[in-house]
Parts: C-alpha cells; sequence; structure tokens
C-alpha cells in the first residue's frame, strides 16, 4: 500500500496480499542471493572474483587502488555507499596465510582507504573486519577480503532496520571515481 498526499492508502499492483508495507524493489541484489559471480570451488581456477578482478581494467573490475601485493576494491553489493575491499591478490583463504608484507600492505591500504572515504565523502566512522569461513559469513571464504564500510550519523534509518533495504545514492563506477580521486598518492 502507498499513502497518498489525502492519507488515503493506495493498492501496490503485484505485491500479492494486501498489508500495510510499502515495497522498494531491488532486483538487482537477487543475482547475489541465488549466487552470481561466487566461485564453483575453493580454487583459484573455480572462478574466484578476486583473482579475475586483477586483470580488469580499473574501471571494469571497480578496483580504486593496487598495490604491489593487495588492492582495492568496491563491493559490488555494498552495505553503504563506498564500501570497499582489500584483497590480496594471490589466493589465500586466511589470514594466518598472509605474508608479512602482505599482511604490511593490507593495513597501509586499509588507512589509504579510510583517509580517501573520509575526503571524498566526509565518512565519521567506519566497520572494518573480515569473516573468516563460510561459517563466519564469508560469501567467498576461498579468497582473504577485508571489509571497509564507511558510516554516517543517521545512516542507520528505517530503510536497512525496518525495511530490510539499503538505498545508494550513487552508482558504482561513479564511487569508484570518487574514491580514486580521492587516494592518496604517495
Amino acid at each position: 500500500m502507498l499513502a497518498r498526499m489525502n492519507n488515503e492508502p493506495e493498492q501496490q499492483i503485484g505485491v500479492g496480499s494486501p498489508d500495510a508495507f510499502q515495497r522498494l524493489w531491488t532486483p538487482h541484489r537477487m543475482a547475489y542471493i541465488q549466487g552470481e559471480n561466487k566461485p564453483s570451488g575453493p580454487g583459484a581456477e573455480d572462478g574466484c572474483p578476486f583473482c579475475a578482478i586483477p586483470a580488469k581494467s580499473d574501471e571494469d573490475g571497480l578496483v580504486v587502488a593496487r598495490g604491489e601485493s593487495v588492492y582495492a576494491v568496491l563491493n559490488l553489493y555494498p552495505y553503504n555507499g563506498g564500501h570497499l575491499m582489500i584483497v590480496p591478490f594471490r589466493h589465500v583463504a586466511d589470514y594466518t596465510e598472509l605474508t608479512a608484507e602482505e599482511t604490511v600492505e593490507l593495513g597501509e591500504l586499509t588507512k589509504q582507504a579510510m583517509g580517501a572515504l573520509r575526503s571524498a565523502s566526509g565518512a565519521h566512522g567506519f566497520n572494518i573486519g573480515m569473516n573468516q569461513g563460510s561459517v563466519a559469513g564469508a560469501g567467498i571464504a576461498a579468497h582473504l577480503h577485508q571489509h571497509i564500510v564507511p558510516r554516517w550519523g543517521g545512516d542507520t534509518n528505517f530503510m536497512p532496520v525496518v525495511g530490510h533495504t539499503k538505498v545508494l545514492p550513487q552508482l558504482l563506477a561513479d564511487t569508484r571515481r570518487m574514491l580514486a580521486e580521492a587516494w592518496p598518492r604517495g
């Protein structure tokens, strides 16, 4: 049902039985739910998107920055606008498998990502973390990736809390360009 200007409910066609809920359709999320772009197995050769991304152009792969052993890429299915992931080029599943150099660079790119997000979008805070293993929530458990989710005061409103829907105000290509331009040059 949708409320009209005169507060009379309006029937929303195609939603099933009438109820008090309004719906914001996000059919692009169905690809994620159905497992699109997920590897068929644990190996790098099993369709791992994190192994395929570095071979693409930055624009096509949504890569924001590249280091020697890790890269920063936008999440295709973001929790918030600007949701980045720091990913090692090497196909490893567990944080303990990183070399000392990879660990240091992962930390450095995380700091750079935070700076770029603050500069480009005025992020107030961040959720940063890794889901190690599928039982811990890793969507692609076979290839380590650290999430950097920018947060703003008031970004948790009724849409995600009640509607279980995230409204993203910018296309991923535009977000990638904005963050790449704000990325610290060093």
